[in-house]
């Protein structure tokens, strides 16, 4: 039996995350009044219960009751229950964002401001936060993303942390990502576009991989960079930080911070303590100018 509570912020992405876990064969219920969560969970546990895996959907909608779900989720687990939590986390803007585009009033503050809300709610949700099993941030996540990670933990059962770094190539001239935690500029390297046959092609090409990576100070950069990243990854981690986007910038984002930000990536990619992904925001802003 698996047993699943999806909760977060509103807006964060709780029913999105349920109609996923119900694709992958979960029987699943929104919204469950908090006084009849444990004789829900004794009910389908029963041996003449056909459903093996189960997603309670459990929110701020049930008012003063929800601060009591921390506590019956432990009695349930001190039972023998296996109760696994989804946290489902948004930051602030991007609540705010899908509201305002939504229209939708803010359960806790459905006469006041937006923001009232969203910091009232944080304050109910922050105890069953600190005791999830996962915590999904959706504010930087496509819909594909997050359903990769929903079967990543709940269908191929792959070990989950709840980091996740974003590697970012882009180009300055295109302005620096707004979301970027850590900012690299890889300008001092050698430009691949003043190279004919490399002009026109990518940090995703062998030959300009080659190109860039053939510098004693484009391996010495990755090796300082890779080393300072392992270190702030588990002091992130300690801070409670479910996102950390690294923007690697060169001049158009097409050459070298491309490579740069794939040969991070690969380095990254095989320590099972935190997710990564890499994507080039630039990479397809142009041919013609300076790369």
């Amino acid at each position: 039996m698996r047993f699943v509570v999806v909760t977060g912020m509103s807006g964060g992405g709780k029913k999105t995350a349920l109609r996923m876990l119900e694709d992958v064969g979960f029987y699943c219920v929104d919204n469950l009044p908090v006084d009849l969560i444990e004789t829900f969970v004794e009910l389908l546990s029963s041996p003449k219960g056909e459903a093996t895996k189960v997603a309670l959907g459990v929110d701020v909608r049930s008012s003063q009751q929800f601060e009591r779900v921390p506590d019956i989720l432990n009695k349930l687990k001190e039972a023998g229950y296996p109760i696994e939590v989804l946290f489902m986390e948004a930051q602030d803007e991007t609540l705010l964002k899908r509201y305002k585009e939504s229209r939708r009033r803010h359960p806790l503050s459905p006469s006041g401001r937006i923001e009232e809300g969203i910091a009232k709610e944080r304050k109910i949700l922050s105890r069953i936060k600190s005791q999830a099993d996962y915590i999904l941030d959706s504010s930087k996540l496509l819909t594909r993303d997050l359903n990769e990670e929903i079967e990543k933990i709940f269908v191929h059962d792959e070990e989950y942390n709840n980091l996740m770094i974003s590697v970012v190539s882009f180009g300055f001239k295109h302005g620096i990502p707004q979301d970027a935690d850590l900012v690299f500029d890889v300008r001092f390297l050698p430009n691949p576009y003043y190279v004919d046959e490399l002009k026109y092609l990518s940090g995703n090409d062998d030959k300009v991989r080659d190109y860039v990576m053939s510098f004693k100070e484009s391996e010495e950069f990755l090796n300082k960079l890779q080393d300072m990243v392992e270190f702030l990854i588990p002091n992130y981690i300690k801070e409670g930080r479910t996102q950390l986007v690294i923007g690697i910038g060169c001049t158009g984002g097409k050459h070298r911070s491309v490579t740069l930000a794939n040969a991070l990536y690969q380095r990254l990619g095989g320590n099972k303590g935190f997710g990564v992904r890499v994507s080039h925001r630039d990479i397809d802003a142009g041919i013609h100018g300076t790369y």
